[in-house]
């Protein structure tokens, strides 16, 4: 959950700010799939859509997608106060403003039986842009980690009794037009292809960790698991990329 509500997000948060398409719309694209939202900061709690619009009116000019995991802060810039929240939740979104930056750290709301939300804590970020790599770069490494993780995971001699669902998953990565497009309007054709792919791939991986170990040799495994954790890496990367690219210039 906080992966894709942090990509859709920034997504149509910046879709919003080039001006593809308006703030209720972009809102309501967030909020279908992970429930109502808001956020919290000084002075008050505010509604996505209020606090959006406040943060346009203080000078917001881009969002920031950050997919960290420990050892690996995809996306982020510090200070250790919003790194260490931003890790343990998986995801982060810097606003970026004209002198400053404001992460926004997600949580699931649930208040009382039935709502089900998500709670954006605000955080202060250094300004400075995060270490990721450009969108054509993120694209390479996505291609050699598929590559390497579809030998990895159906070499016949190494893992004889591969679920199908993950035969299945691999098998329709060949195909360009299948996959949900977590981007939004705006986007460079490159960046809309590139999350895609990025999209299916992090598919294969949570169902491959799922996978039965039984039978496969210590060798097998390890081969398995870093197959597995630079794929995950090149995957988050994709996604950071593609969604951090809504102002590039070159498609």
């Amino acid at each position: 959950m906080s992966t894709a509500v942090a990509t859709a997000l920034v997504a149509w948060g910046n879709a919003w700010l080039t001006g593809h398409v308006g703030l209720d719309e972009a809102v309501d694209a967030v909020e279908r799939n992970a429930g109502p939202q808001i956020l919290c900061g000084a002075p008050a709690e505010v509604t996505l859509r209020r606090g959006l619009g406040d943060l346009r009116v203080g000078g917001m000019t881009a969002l920031r997608l950050a997919l960290p995991r420990p050892g690996d802060p995809l996306g982020l810039t510090g200070p250790p106060a919003l790194n260490g929240a931003a890790i343990e939740a998986g995801s982060a979104v810097d606003a970026v403003l004209d002198d400053r930056a404001i992460g926004l750290v997600p949580a699931e709301d649930r208040r009382g039986s039935s709502y089900v939300g998500v709670r954006w804590t605000a955080h202060d970020a250094s300004p400075g842009p995060p270490d990721v790599p450009s969108l054509a770069d993120a694209d390479r490494q996505l291609t050699l980690a598929m590559r390497d993780a579809t030998e990895a995971l159906l070499t016949v001699d190494d893992f004889a009794g591969v679920p199908p669902e993950i035969a299945d998953a691999l098998v329709d990565l060949r195909d360009p037009d299948r996959g949900d497009h977590p981007l939004a309007p705006g986007y460079p054709p490159r960046a809309h292809r590139v999350a895609a792919l990025a999209g299916r791939l992090s598919l294969v991986v949570d169902l491959a960790r799922r996978m039965d170990d039984r039978g496969l040799g210590a060798d097998q495994m390890r081969r398995r698991a870093e197959a597995l954790r630079l794929l995950d890496g090149a995957v988050r990367r994709a996604l950071v990329a593609a969604c951090n690219s809504a102002f590039d210039t070159v498609p």
